[in-house]
Formats: structure tokens, sequence, C-alpha cells
């Protein structure tokens, strides 16, 4: 039987981290969201196993996979999509998400709002922020963030309940900063107009070279994939 310590001893380092920086910033300790695109089954089993509530996807068939894999034994795992959606790929995971992340267009806010009215649910996603600008990219540029929360406001299925962001890749912790804080600052903005369903917003920021910096500039979950699962 194959031994699965070392996810065991990841899990518990990279919490151990987490609650540090969040110690130093002064805030709670983020939810953490173990990203499974790289894991075997018998892993992603193994995590559970230890206590992690929360998985996140990329792709919409890995995505119910996972759901299919877990839901029976570990009915308490929430279910997050991570990744790029594309519109035709909605309707596999809108009653099964516990959050998209990744809304980036009128044009998958209208087929998330579809999908909602067929299930008679409130989607709960955040809008993704290109935190760097980067062309290749997906995710509202951060000067355009306010004006797209504006425009979603009258959809009755989506639920807005935060920003998240995924930053350039940078060698260095400290690179990770400038755009991790220019999306809080959006985040605030529209938390202190009222702008989001929920009283507990999300500020989905930072992965596995980035989360310590990404919780020092006030991320309330993170997204944490590789370091879990190296031998």
């Amino acid at each position: 039987m194959q031994d699965y310590t070392y996810i065991k001893n990841n899990l518990c380092k990279v919490r151990e981290l987490a609650e540090k920086a969040a110690l130093r910033a002064g805030v709670k300790t983020p939810k953490l969201i173990a990203v499974t695109k790289s894991a075997s089954d018998d892993e992603v089993l193994a995590l559970a196993s230890f206590g992690i509530e929360a998985i996140g996807e990329n792709r919409t068939t890995l995505f119910n996979s996972r759901y299919e894999l877990l839901k029976e034994k570990f009915p308490q795992t929430e279910f997050h999509l991570i990744g790029h959606l594309q519109t035709n790929k909605v309707k596999y995971i809108a009653d099964k998400a516990t959050l998209i992340h990744s809304l980036d267009s009128l044009r998958l806010a209208d087929e998330i709002e579809k999908q909602g009215a067929k299930h008679g649910i409130r989607i709960p996603v955040l809008i993704e922020v290109n935190s760097g600008r980067e062309e290749a990219k997906s995710g509202v540029m951060p000067e355009d963030v306010l004006a797209f929360h504006e425009s979603l406001l009258n959809y009755e299925h989506l639920s807005i309940c935060g920003l998240m962001t995924m930053a350039p890749d940078f060698e260095n912790q400290e690179d990770y900063r400038p755009c991790f804080r220019e999306t809080y600052k959006s985040f605030e903005a529209i938390k202190a107009q009222g702008g989001f369903d929920t009283d507990t917003p999300t500020l989905s920021m930072g992965m596995s070279n980035s989360f310590e910096v990404a919780i020092e500039e006030g991320a309330t979950a993170i997204r944490v994939g590789r370091r879990l699962f190296l031998q």
C-alpha cells in the first residue's frame, strides 16, 4: 500500500507557513484550496483524509472527476473552479461549484446567469483580475474592475463573492507584492460600497510560490497545488 505521509507532511508545512504569514499580517489564516490537477486519484483521496476541505481544478473535466471521486466519502468538500472557464463548459459545473473563481467577461456572465436560472440557484463567482496586465492571460484589467463589477449588479442568478487574481510568475517573492496590493485595493473599494453578496467576501490570491506574500497583502483564500504533492 502506498505511503502518503509526504502529503500529510507537506500539508502541515503549508498550513504552518500560512499561519505564520497571517500572524505577521495580523489577519485570519486564509482558506486553503488544494489544486489537484497534477495529483492522482489516490493522492487526492489521501489529501482529503488528512483534512483538506476545498479542492480546486482548472478544467471542467477534471473538476467533475474529482467531484465524483469525493462527493460520497467526503461530502463536506468544497469544489472550486479556478481556471479559465469557457462558456460552453459552464453547464457541466454550474450546480456543483462551490465557487467559480474566473468570471472575466459579460459573455461568461450571461451563460452563468442562464445556467443559474435553469437550476433555480444563484451561482457564487469571483471576478478575475489580470493584475499583471498580461496580454496572454484572461481577467479584467485592474483599472476596469470597478466598472465591470457595476455591470454585473443586475444579474439575478450571479452571487458576486469577491475577487481572484493569478499573478505573473516571478523568481523573487517580493515581485508579487504590487500585483496583490493593487487587487486588494479594488477588493476593499467594492467591499466598502457593499458590493459583494456576502458578509465574508473572498480575495483569492497566491499559489505555491507566492501564498505567503499574498496572505500578507490580504488574501482570504490561497490556491496551493505543487507544494502539497512533492516527494
